[in-house]
């Protein structure tokens, strides 16, 4: 058995299996050459397809979307064929069904616009929207277009959509999932059902017949119906997977979402972005009244998470030149990034100071019991805890005996 360290786009497996290595080729859809020489003179691109053993999903690991003209030549659908309008105004219906009396509907990568068009024009009011940045003459037509990339996070709360449509787009993507889960989270704000529905083509009759046309460039992404549904699981809870024209698309539409708990860790990720701001101010003005006042200050520890703490505070070399550590190793080495030189902390001994500040707080009683048994003193030693510094003997704090 042979496997490959690789990351799958769907599921983030770390290893894929060999699945189709199609050598080098040329672009088969996007490159629009204009005479047969232009045509034979394309630049070849590798094809290097694998398949993921954990969701099933497969794709050309090779894949650059730099190699893809996609402003010069959009990625257009021909959507006249009678059994796929059929499949059309069937999905269609699917959608309507769940989009409130004058909904706002947004489509991803709108090509022409025909979908979200025919959408708006079974539903008559609301507001329909595409988005492309490479749209034709008939995009506008009939709905709001926008020729750029919709921004999930921001574009989500502007136009707060009741359904987001993506269809024959995610298998051109290189992050799909990044693309479903910041909807999802679009979507949590929103304070009202948001839906998406997703289409994508199906490779599941390639295990039954070995077809091998499917596989081209322009498709990083060939889903099976399992490695679909794994990925439409990252944007919320799926209430319809089928599939469609005789088996050769898969479709999903969810309710956009997230979990309880991952909205209570990404509030409480908030919370702690905004303390640990207010920390800095706090303890960095700690540290420059401390600089002003004259005292002699020592910080005990020069590397890791102490380093860490003078970074973080900005205890630079001019006004706090004195580190020093128990370890005895570290002595003439250098702090990382502010330079001051780390003494052993014996220093101390013949030249004592006012103040220790010790960064590594969860070791300051043995940090206090070391200077007692070597005879350092220092009338106040500093710890940071809860957002500023604090006296270790005088003030409260988890750190005590």
């Amino acid at each position: 058995m042979k496997l490959i360290p690789t990351s799958c786009p769907v599921c983030g497996h770390s290893l894929a299996a060999p699945f189709f290595d199609a050598g080098h080729q040329t672009l088969a859809t996007l490159g629009w050459p204009d005479s047969a020489t232009s045509a034979q003179a394309m630049p070849k691109h590798r094809l290097d397809f694998v398949q993921c053993p954990r969701c099933t999903h497969v794709w050309n690991r090779a894949f650059s979307y730099d190699a893809i003209p996609y402003e010069n030549n959009p990625n257009r659908m021909f959507n006249k064929g009678g059994i796929w309008k059929g499949h059309l105004a069937a999905t269609r219906d699917l959608v309507l069904e769940y989009l409130p009396s004058a909904p706002v509907v947004v489509e991803i990568g709108c090509g022409e616009g025909h979908f979200v068009r025919g959408l708006a024009e079974a539903r008559q009011s609301g507001r329909f929207v595409g988005f492309d940045p490479n749209g034709s003459s008939e995009t506008g037509l009939g709905v709001e277009f926008h020729a750029r990339l919709f921004e999930p996070l921001s574009d989500m709360a502007a136009f707060t959509p009741d359904a987001v449509v993506i269809r024959h787009v995610i298998e051109h993507l290189t992050e799909p999932a990044a693309l479903l889960e910041q909807l999802a989270w679009g979507a949590a704000g929103l304070g009202k059902p948001s839906w998406l529905f997703a289409e994508v083509p199906c490779i599941d009759r390639v295990f039954e017949t070995d077809r091998l046309a499917d596989f081209f460039y322009e498709h990083v992404s060939h889903f099976t119906t399992e490695s679909f549904r794994t990925l439409m699981q990252r944007a919320g809870e799926i209430v319809t997977l089928a599939h469609g024209y005789d088996g050769e698309v898969v479709f999903a539409l969810v309710r956009l979402g997230v979990a309880d708990n991952a909205r209570v860790l990404a509030e409480q990720a908030n919370a702690f972005c905004y303390r640990a701001q207010r920390s800095q101010t706090c303890i960095g003005d700690q540290l420059a009244t401390l600089a002003a006042s004259g005292k002699r200050v020592a910080i005990w520890g020069g590397t890791g998470k102490a380093a860490a703490f003078m970074h973080h505070f900005g205890a630079d070399a001019q006004r706090f030149p004195l580190v020093v550590d128990s370890d005895p190793d570290k002595a003439g080495t250098f702090v990382p990034g502010c330079g001051q030189r780390i003494e052993f902390r014996d220093v101390l001994k013949s030249a004592p100071v006012d103040v220790v500040i010790i960064p590594t707080q969860w070791r300051s009683r043995d940090i206090v019991a070391e200077m007692a048994r070597e005879g350092i003193v220092a009338n106040t030693v500093l710890i940071e805890h809860d957002g500023r510094l604090i006296d270790f003997k005088a003030d409260r704090h988890p750190y005590q005996s």
